[in-house]
């Protein structure tokens, strides 16, 4: 059995498994941010490579992980409708959760 190299890393409030080479969907880190550009996360919790697994209290020291900009956009539409029956109350908003995909590129 073959192990696999990855992390769990913390962003937007949440956590994420990563591993070289995938692409993971996480919220808007910053407006700055152009297609194309690397990104590191710092929050590494968790790190495993092929021999020893290193687990942070609450992150690990010295690990980060590298990845790149591919795509950047708004979610699907979430309608959300606010009603109270007989008082003639009745609101209906829409919300798109801005985005980010982001292909990792190295765990170090």
């Amino acid at each position: 059995m073959r192990t696999m190299n990855f992390a769990v890393i913390q962003t937007g409030g949440k956590q994420y498994k990563v591993a070289p080479g995938e692409v993971i969907t996480i919220e808007k880190l910053s407006d700055d941010l152009k297609i194309g550009d690397k990104v590191v996360f710092d929050r590494v919790l968790l790190v495993n490579n092929e021999s020893k697994t290193l687990i942070g209290t609450p992150i690990v020291s010295g690990a980060s992980v590298q990845g790149t900009l591919t795509e950047q956009g708004d979610g699907k539409k979430v309608i959300v409708i606010r009603y109270r029956q007989k008082s003639r109350y009745y609101k209906k908003n829409g919300h798109r959760q801005p985005f980010m995909k982001i292909k990792i590129d190295a765990i170090k």
